[in-house]
Order: C-alpha cells, then sequence, then structure tokens
C-alpha cells in the first residue's frame, strides 16, 4: 500500500478518489489558539452580512493608535543604508545594547545572553524548546496567553496548570503553585501584566515565586511585553531584578508598548549565574543559529523606541485607562457578569455566572450580537468556572455599545 507519513495508513486516509491522504502529526492534534481561531465564525458571520466588532485580539493598531513616528524614521533610514541582508543570529549590536541598558534600568542584572526574535513569540519558544523534554513539565498561569499551551503541545510537554485568584485581583498563588512542582517540572512561567486578566503581580508576590524557584532549582520565564502599559499608579516589577542567584529569562518587544505589532521584534534576556545558565543559553543559541536571524532592518528600531521619546506612552496608558474605566463599570452592572478591573495591559477578563460552558455561549452571543469576544475555555479555567476575554483597544463609543449588546443578549430569554 502507498502511504506518507510516519505510520502505515489505513483505508480511511484515502479520498473518494482512491488516492492518498497526507496524515498531519499527532502533535498538531492538539495545537489550539482561540485568539485566532474565533475569527473564523466571525468570518463566516462577515459572509452573512453580519457587522462585527472585533474585540478579540491585542492589536492597538487596530483602533485609534499609531506606531511612533521616530521609530518608522529610523526603520526607513537602516533600509535605505544598506541593513537588508542577515543580522547576526543574535541580533544587531546597537539593539542588543540598547536592551542591556534597558533591562540595567530595571534593575536586571548578570545578563548573560540577549537574543533578537521575530516577536517575542520566537523568543519564547526558543527558550522553552531549549529547554524541554518529552513528557516534562513547566508551570503556567490559568487563566494564559494560549501560544504558551500550543508551545507545549509541539514540544510533546506538559502544561502544569497553576491558577490565579481572581479574588485576589488575579494575583498567582504562591501556596497553589508549590504544591504543583514535581521531579518532572522544569520551570514557571509568569506573565506581568497578564494576558488575558490584565493583573499586575505585586513585588511581594514576585518574591515568593522567586524563593520558590530557587529552593526548587527551577528556572523562570517571565513575559513582560506589557510592562509600560500600566493603568494606575502600581509599580512594574520586573522579577529578574529580585535575585542574582536564580536562572531569568525575560520576554519582551515592541509590538505592544511601542505600537508595533506587524514588525515583528521581539527578544529574551538570559540572566543569572553562568553556571546555572551556561549550557542552557548556549542551546538557546544553536537554535537562533539554526533559523539565521530576525528581521533585520526593523531591528534598528530598537535603540530609537528603548531610548527615544516615551511620549506616546501617556497618552496610550491615558486612553486605555478611560477605556478601561467604562468598560469595565458597564459590565459590572450586567446581572450574570462581574469583572475584577485590570491594573495593566488592555484586556479585561470577565466571570459569566452562568450554567451553560462559555465555548458554547460565547459563539451564541456572537452569532446574536456580533461582538467578538474570546471564550475562557481558550485561556484555560477552574474546573466549572466561565469567562470571556475582551481588549480595551476600541473607543469608548465602540466599548459602550459592545457592553450594551451584552447586556441585552444577557437579559434576553433563552
Amino acid at each position: 500500500m502507498t502511504f506518507y507519513g510516519h505510520e502505515r495508513l489505513s483505508r480511511k486516509s484515502f479520498g473518494k478518489t482512491g488516492k492518498v491522504m497526507i496524515v498531519p502529526s499527532r502533535r498538531s492534534e492538539n495545537i489550539r489558539y482561540a485568539v485566532r481561531d474565533i475569527v473564523l465564525l466571525a468570518d463566516e458571520l462577515v459572509r452573512q452580512g453580519k457587522e462585527i466588532l472585533y474585540l478579540n485580539i491585542g492589536d492597538p493598531l487596530k483602533y485609534d493608535f499609531e506606531t511612533p513616528p521616530h521609530m518608522i524614521e529610523a526603520t526607513l533610514e537602516a533600509m535605505r543604508r544598506g541593513a537588508n541582508g542577515y543580522a547576526p543570529s543574535t541580533g544587531v549590536d546597537e539593539a542588543l545594547e540598547a536592551i542591556r541598558i534597558e533591562a540595567n534600568r530595571k534593575g536586571i542584572e548578570q545578563i548573560r545572553e540577549i537574543y533578537v526574535t521575530n516577536g517575542a513569540s520566537e523568543a519564547i519558544e526558543l527558550a522553552l524548546t531549549a529547554l524541554v523534554n518529552e513528557g516534562e513539565n513547566v508551570l503556567m498561569p490559568y487563566p494564559i496567553y494560549p501560544l504558551y499551551t500550543a508551545l507545549a503541545s509541539k514540544l510533546g510537554a506538559e502544561v502544569n496548570a497553576y491558577y490565579l485568584d481572581e479574588e485576589n485581583g488575579w494575583q498567582p498563588d504562591p501556596a497553589d503553585l508549590e504544591a504543583r512542582v514535581n521531579d518532572r517540572t522544569r520551570a514557571i512561567v509568569l506573565i506581568n501584566p497578564n494576558n488575558p486578566t490584565g493583573s499586575l503581580c505585586s513585588r511581594e508576590t514576585l518574591m515568593e515565586i522567586v524563593r520558590l524557584a530557587r529552593e526548587k532549582g527551577l528556572l523562570i520565564l517571565c513575559d513582560e511585553i506589557y510592562d509600560k502599559i500600566i493603568l494606575d499608579d502600581d509599580e512594574h516589577v520586573s522579577i529578574a531584578s529580585l535575585a542574582d542567584d536564580v536562572p531569568f529569562v525575560t520576554f519582551n518587544g515592541i509590538s505592544k508598548s511601542y505600537l508595533a505589532c506587524g514588525w515583528r521584534i521581539g527578544w529574551g534576556i538570559v540572566s543569572g549565574p553562568e553556571e546555572l545558565v551556561g549550557p542552557y543559553r548556549q542551546a538557546i543559541m544553536k537554535y537562533a543559529r539554526a533559523r539565521l536571524c530576525a528581521n533585520s532592518p526593523m531591528q534598528y528600531c530598537i535603540k530609537p523606541a528603548l531610548q527615544g521619546p516615551q511620549d506616546h506612552l501617556q497618552e496610550m496608558n491615558a486612553k486605555i485607562r478611560a477605556r478601561r474605566d467604562l468598560a469595565v463599570g458597564k459590565l459590572n452592572e450586567i446581572p450574570g457578569i462581574t469583572c475584577v478591573s485590570p491594573k495593566g495591559a488592555f484586556y479585561a477578563h470577565p466571570r459569566l455566572h452562568i450554567d451553560e460552558p462559555d465555548e458554547t455561549f460565547v459563539p451564541k452571543m456572537i452569532r446574536e450580537t456580533g461582538v467578538l469576544v474570546v471564550h475562557g475555555d481558550g485561556f484555560g479555567q477552574k474546573e466549572g468556572q466561565r469567562h470571556f476575554r475582551i481588549v480595551l483597544l476600541p473607543t469608548e463609543e465602540q466599548l459602550g455599545q459592545a457592553c450594551d449588546k451584552i447586556a441585552a443578549f444577557m437579559e434576553s430569554p433563552g
């Protein structure tokens, strides 16, 4: 029998013409990415003539935000002077130095490696790929940005979920986290500020996570892509600044705080004692070299972004703060919905006090209202709970209309 793939095909693997079908890998079976997957429903509704209000994806440039002009000029100038070939696998020198200076400013010391990537997503992927073997696990916060669980599935690793405490502003619970460590646990993932909840970790919580990592011999992987989108007077603390005897990889980039999502420029910073991270950082670099380099000319916007004018941050945060206050206020007025007010990033993660699972309820709400949100099950949650995520980037008028439509749907019979 003619076949393709790792296993001999059954008769069910043949199409109607009798020709062999290409069988996808088993690792692809569990890949889910709710933020993008839900768009398939929106596309179907658009084809039917339905107007959609997109509250599903965290791209400020889809709304009324713009990339700072000096970043655009720096990138164009790099292209004009010929920076269009391959860059070094770790990144161009001026970008690496700018990232190092910024990390030092945030208190991160003992930096052993910096690597520039095609978005923070690739930095995360390289770090996990260089770390875990099949059957090992990584502690990941639920709710979580679904990239992490997709990567775990791809790598044959296990997601060891620890649950953020909704009653405590979606803070990690160090006791719950500690109870889940086992002999196959390799690392702790922290997203701070968090996507999808918008929570911001307190210094006290971070210190407890550092203590746990130190005692259990674990790496801390911290995603800080929203570190400059802080909506109140709270302090963002980079966890890697809190210890010099624990290994960390800190992820960041220009997509969110610097409003350049489509440029796909991010980075990872490996820090900690060399005797703890030396072989690991070298493994990351093997993968970095294997994919050649990140987008070359776009790397020349990193120094202007980090060291140039920061005026846009105040304006952006003020807009998001006002939109958060409006949306969270209106959501909390809807019977059957409660919403913790986010302190960072640009998401809210309301809770649905209903009996129906959110993965079936939310699509019905989208079909009825045209308000495109993402069901909470796509981010992970405690058994029996229901949530959905909205972005706080649309105008106050748009968010107000969306909340009114959600309220009407919640009040409608059936």
